[in-house]
């Protein structure tokens, strides 16, 4: 599978992955990513706590470096549209952005299918929603329905204590993780959880 983020974020194989909430008054909120076997941060999102924008969000790697950031616009074409949309973009080391991939959600009850969708630059690589991401119930389905990514409580992953402040994140193998992370940190602020303001 081609890389979404980059190269370096896809397994050969399968990867079961905790992210931990951190409280809005530790660091402005956001999450940490760990590694269940390395107990090793792997990335670290942080929210508009930390950033003190609203609608904006950075997914970092574990060493601190700036990944992919994510905002959506606002306003009034979003307030008249009947989505709303994210944007991801990539950083390179001279801090320009290049887009990764777009989000949107229905802004409108007119809109039938509801489902979030997310569309990559490459043809071909689109993505939905399937589940409802507050119950940690959720995944990320490829446009021929293949699951690359799950959303799971903790009390479904051995040897770790549950906690509402904990889940797992199953990423099949190839699939780009900072990829899944980017989506699933705009998930997190759609839904008012640790990365929202």
């Amino acid at each position: 599978m081609k890389p979404i983020v980059g190269k370096l974020h896809c397994a050969s194989s399968q990867t079961v992955l905790v992210v931990r909430k951190r409280p809005h008054v530790v660091n402005g909120g956001g999450f940490v990513v760990m590694d269940c076997s390395a107990q090793s941060i792997v990335f670290s999102v942080e929210g508009c706590g930390v950033l003190g924008k609203k609608g904006e969000l950075i997914l970092r790697e574990g060493d601190g470096e700036a990944l992919l950031l994510m905002d959506r616009k606002g306003g009034m074409v979003e307030a008249l549209g009947i989505y709303k949309k994210w944007k991801g973009y990539s950083l390179d080391y001279k801090g320009s952005r290049k887009l990764v991939f777009s989000l949107r959600e229905a802004n409108s009850c007119l809109v039938k299918n509801n489902a979030i969708r997310i569309s990559t630059r490459s043809r071909g690589r689109d993505f939905k929603i399937s589940g409802y991401f507050p119950d940690k119930c959720c995944s990320i389905v490829d446009s021929k329905g293949n699951e690359v990514a799950q959303v799971g409580e903790m009390k479904e992953v051995e040897g770790l204590m549950e906690s509402k402040d904990l889940y797992h994140v199953v990423v099949k193998p190839g699939m780009d993780q900072a990829f899944v992370f980017g989506v699933i940190a705009i998930l997190d602020y759609i839904h008012g959880e640790s990365t929202s303001c």
